[in-house]
């Protein structure tokens, strides 16, 4: 993938098929935006992820029928709103996935500089944590860094211990900053030597809860 290299080839060198899929609507990629979540003050994160897991349900169905694909040992990694749609997948239990990991996940745009904090609905993002984590089985690792401008360090505890105490089995990383801006890490440049010892504990099972 142009521009971020460290990622793809951090497991691609494992020997994983690496694709990299964008939500319907985003980007260049054609129909309706279907992650929408509303307004800030009536916000539905919820929905919104289950959208985004959606579309990788898609890319998985799709992927998984290529013959140099393997159909074991899928791992499902999303950063940003990919990482928010990874939680919502894992919170729906499905069948032959390795491993979840979310970058930086979340959703709801950024308040105004006046404002104060970062998002705009931060308690129903930490809500909506909690919904997840209140059907999901299997472990998931988070990863965040202290100078996210998204969702900064105070915000992703939160929607982390709401995740565990309705009983999400997970693993949260909290790194300091990257840079200038601790949300491109994992696409940054020489982000993958700071998470790729995390992320490959957590492959090989050592680190699991």
């Amino acid at each position: 993938m142009p521009g971020c290299p460290g990622a793809p080839r951090f497991f691609t060198s494992r020997g994983y098929t690496v694709a990299f899929p964008l939500r319907r609507g985003y980007g260049d990629t054609a129909g309706r935006w279907a992650g929408a979540y509303g307004k800030c003050d009536s916000a539905d994160f919820v929905t919104a992820g289950q959208a985004t897991a959606d579309d990788i349900v898609a890319a998985l169905d799709h992927l998984l029928r290529q013959p140099h694909v393997a159909k074991g040992g899928t791992v499902v990694i999303g950063q940003s709103a990919g990482g928010w749609g990874t939680l919502a997948l894992a919170s729906r239990n499905p069948e032959g996935i390795a491993a979840f990991i979310n970058f930086a996940g979340g959703r709801g745009a950024a308040r105004k500089s006046n404002e104060g904090g970062v998002n705009c609905s931060p308690d129903a993002l930490v809500a909506a944590a909690g919904v997840f984590g209140s059907s999901t089985r299997q472990p998931t690792l988070w990863i965040y860094t202290e100078n996210d401008s998204l969702i900064d360090k105070e915000l992703s505890g939160r929607m982390h211990a709401a995740y565990k105490a309705a009983g999400g089995r997970s693993r949260y990383e909290l790194l300091p900053p990257f840079g200038s801006e601790g949300h491109t890490l994992f696409f940054g440049k020489g982000g993958s030597k700071i998470w790729g010892p995390i992320v490959e504990r957590w492959l090989a099972g050592t680190d699991r809860p």
